[in-house]
């Protein structure tokens, strides 16, 4: 691997590049945070599928992609002087001194169960009113009642076994059956996110990514359902055309591609 004289030389580059670029490119002369905040989520999402299909090459590229939006937005901050990169890394490298007393400080952990809750507790004395402040409103659902579960769970608020968590799983599905019996869809709909959010937090006692185990699912259907398509065109017919039946038979196909 490179040394650290070596990937101190690559980052200072990187400045420079996006020094130059924002001085004699019109397109990046005329980002701004607003205009570049899309951008970044889109980079987030590629560096996640490259992650979930364990493409390292792809990584480092989706990495190099984030980071040249890291540098953007420091570049932009430093031109209305509230902050640049170095304020950037500074912060966040105070933030992690203070977060981690064990390391930083005499304060002693048994697990990371210790360090997930000093972290939370940590945060409310340096002035946030909740746990919960931490978690952005425009997460995915999913992806928020992972973190929401999280987040509680830091300061105590949390199931003891597994198995709890299953009989209220249990639990919201049956009342979730009675509202669908009735057909109030409102209730209908309440009810089913109560399961989702139960589902939720029993992958989370399994050390499973509920958004990474969908995702996972996302990606095979849609692998099944394209080679469902070929082996259909190729016996010149749309899907249209076939029964269930037919389908079936390529569906069962695709499982052992």
């Amino acid at each position: 691997m490179n040394s650290r004289e070596t990937q101190l030389a690559a980052f200072d580059r990187l400045l420079t590049i996006m020094d130059e670029l924002r001085e004699h490119c019109p397109w990046d002369k005329k980002q701004t945070m607003q205009t570049l905040r899309h951008l970044t989520i889109e980079e987030t999402y590629e560096l996640g599928d490259a992650i979930l299909d364990n493409d390292l090459q792809e990584v480092k590229k989706e990495l190099g992609d984030i980071l040249l939006h890291i540098i953007f937005y420091a570049k932009i901050g430093s031109e209305t002087e509230d902050f640049d990169i170095a304020d950037v890394c500074t912060s966040i490298s105070e933030k992690l001194i203070n977060r981690h007393p064990h390391i930083y400080g005499d304060v002693t952990v048994k697990d990371e169960e210790d360090v997930k809750r000093n972290w939370e507790n940590l945060k409310l004395k340096e002035g946030k009113k909740s746990v919960l402040e931490g978690v952005p409103n425009g997460l995915p659902s999913l992806v928020k009642a992972n973190r929401i579960q999280d987040k509680v769970s830091g300061v105590g608020f949390d199931w003891e076994k597994p198995e709890q968590v299953w009989e209220k799983l249990q639990e919201e599905l049956e009342e979730f059956q009675d509202e669908v019996k009735k057909q109030d869809v409102e209730k209908m709909e309440s009810e089913f996110g109560d399961v989702l959010f139960s589902m939720v937090n029993y992958a989370r006692f399994l050390n499973i990514s509920p958004e990474n185990a969908l995702e996972r699912t996302n990606k095979k259907f849609i692998k099944r359902f394209q080679y469902l398509e070929s082996r259909a065109k190729g016996l010149g017919k749309s899907l249209k055309e076939m029964t269930l039946e037919e389908m079936d038979v390529f569906w069962e196909e695709a499982k052992k591609v």
